[in-house]
């Protein structure tokens, strides 16, 4: 029971930073999607439950301020979390390099998917797709610089509980 919470204090406190980041940036018209960053680590270092857990509720969280129908994080958390899970076996999981490449990945799968649910209610979804691919650039390049040192972070929060044992070698 500790393992998904102590993760989930480290996704609450990503939530805020990048919420806080997304607010300085809005004169900027851009704005920044890490949505991967809530599954990744869960799903490659985790047992499946904690890490489930986890990512349900960084979903969850994310829920609670967005503008979208209740839930779309979660599913889509939910998803990405199992689909990484599943391939973790064929993955370098102990590999920063590795895991910011699985991170980028599943953003980009994530945005796309979120991107596609939502421009469904847009008058003029062409219009759209020209913010969504500068959101898209800068989100990824924002976490590729963020994700070794949240990575770090989250290592270093489990390790801190008492809870590194339960993390998958």
């Amino acid at each position: 029971m500790r393992l998904p919470l102590v993760t989930a204090l480290t996704l609450l406190l990503l939530w805020t930073l990048v919420a806080q980041v997304n607010h300085a940036l809005t004169g900027l018209r851009v704005y920044l999607f890490v949505g991967s960053l809530f599954v990744t680590f869960a799903a490659l270092k985790l047992p499946l439950r904690s890490g489930l857990g986890a990512s349900l509720l960084g979903g969850l969280l994310c829920d609670a301020n967005a503008p979208v129908a209740f839930g779309t994080h979660t599913l889509l958390f939910a998803a990405a979390h199992a689909v990484v899970f599943h391939l973790r076996d064929r993955l370098p999981r102990d590999d920063t390099l590795a895991r910011v490449i699985v991170a980028l990945l599943a953003n980009l799968a994530l945005f796309l998917m979120f991107s596609f649910i939502q421009i469904a209610r847009s008058p003029a979804p062409a219009v759209a797709w020209p913010r969504l691919i500068a959101d898209l650039a800068c989100s990824q390049i924002f976490l590729a610089l963020v994700a070794p040192w949240f990575f770090a972070l989250q290592l270093r929060a489990v390790t801190l509980a008492g809870s590194s044992r339960d993390l998958a070698v």
